[in-house]
């Protein structure tokens, strides 16, 4: 299959996204599994074929209305032969495996616009015979559809973003290297939401174990086997969003003052990270370096009336830097008293929240969510459902 061009041709891509499963050989369009009748009033499926014009990498509109068919012709749900689009019963080879049996006429009134048009027309004139035998036959079978571009960061085609026509903006988070620091509650769901866009590189930093407890605080159910095998998070987590994404890349370790110069390569990175020494000299070192990244933290603590707390998003570019320090908007203390994010109560919907409003962010820095208020420092309140921006620029 020509994935070049099917992505440049519309009419080609919106097959696909329909879930009908589409290849192109010798210069022909194939589109598989079209439930027909045969004449003994049976339910199977054929091919359908239709010779393309195109223009470079890229499809005209169509010149012939006629297409093709592989298997038997079909019929009505009596069994009766389909006459008014029959034109010719006789086997042509258009490649190696591919032998059409028939080929149809049927022409609407000032011919088909484009690919989707004639080959979703010519389905339906077909599969509804078919489906009035069988009601739930069709013809979108959303295979699935495996990634063949060895560019791609995906093991499968990405089309919820051309489904939902937003390719344009998907394309702008297509960054080289991304780093998660931290890979505990939040940092987890982070890579969630991460994995899913077209980053070459997803680097994860952590050197704790997952652990029993971890697996309640983390996106998916992690196995019993799993949780017996004692990986490190990043391993863990690599394993299973590999599945989608082909660049997980594991660091079991944790970043610290003597290796925090590995953070120069990335151009962003999640710091996921508890407080500390080692959390001031990440942070001050990513300054250094001129990277952007986004620093998220959360502090719940028990009331009478259940927990309460606060979940926040800091941003640092270039753009902006000195309110991270001129308004400690970055707690760097571990377990300072009167630091409002040090309690560690841990919950799995906040854990998502956090990442969740981080990833946001991070998509408007690049352009995918328009950015009006251009915040770099964001808490959400639990108790309230109360969001607050500040340090505008």
């Amino acid at each position: 299959m020509s994935r070049q061009l099917i992505n440049h041709s519309p009419d080609l891509k919106k097959l696909e996204d329909d879930g009908y499963k589409i290849e192109i050989q010798s210069g022909h369009l194939i589109l598989h599994n079209v439930p027909y009748v045969t004449p003994q009033r049976e339910v199977q499926r054929g091919k359908l074929v239709a010779e393309l014009n195109l223009a470079g990498d890229v499809t005209t509109r169509p010149t012939t209305h006629v297409a093709m068919f592989v298997g038997e012709h079909p019929c009505d749900k009596n069994g009766n032969k389909l006459q008014k689009m029959a034109h010719a019963s006789k086997d042509q080879t258009i490649c190696d495996g591919v032998v059409t049996n028939h080929s149809f006429s049927s022409k609407p009134k000032g011919g088909y616009t484009d690919y989707h048009h004639k080959m979703t027309t010519y389905v339906a004139m077909i599969s509804v015979h078919a489906q009035a035998i069988e009601p739930q036959v069709t013809a979108q079978t959303f295979q699935v559809i495996e990634n063949d571009d060895d560019e791609s960061p995906f093991n499968y085609i990405d089309n919820a973003s051309s489904r939902a026509k937003i390719t344009e903006y998907t394309k702008k988070l297509e960054l080289n290297k991304l780093a998660i620091v931290g890979l505990g509650g939040t940092g987890s769901y982070v890579l969630d939401l991460v994995a899913k866009t077209p980053i070459k590189e997803i680097h994860l930093f952590d050197g704790d174990w997952f652990l029993q407890h971890n697996a309640f605080r983390s996106p998916g159910a992690a196995t019993i086997d799993e949780l017996k095998a004692k990986m490190t998070k990043v391993h863990y987590l690599q394993g299973r969003y590999s599945a989608m994404h082909r660049n997980i890349v594991p660091h079991d370790f944790n970043i610290d003052e003597l290796n925090v110069n590995l953070l120069q390569d990335f151009e962003f990175v999640f710091l996921c990270m508890d407080g500390g020494p080692d959390k001031e000299v990440v942070v001050r070192k990513l300054e250094e370096f001129e990277r952007m990244f986004i620093d998220v933290g959360m502090g719940v603590e028990q009331s009478v009336d259940g927990l309460r707390g606060i979940l926040r998003t800091t941003t640092s570019t270039n753009q902006q830097r000195d309110h991270v320090w001129d308004k400690r908007r970055i707690p760097v203390a571990n377990g300072d008293g009167d630091d409002v994010y040090s309690t560690n109560i841990q919950v799995a919907d906040l854990n998502a929240l956090n990442a969740a409003l981080a990833a946001i962010k991070w998509k408007k820095l690049f352009g995918f969510y328009a950015d009006l208020e251009n915040e770099f420092f964001s808490t959400y309140t639990i108790d309230g459902n109360t969001t607050i921006n500040e340090d505008q620029v």
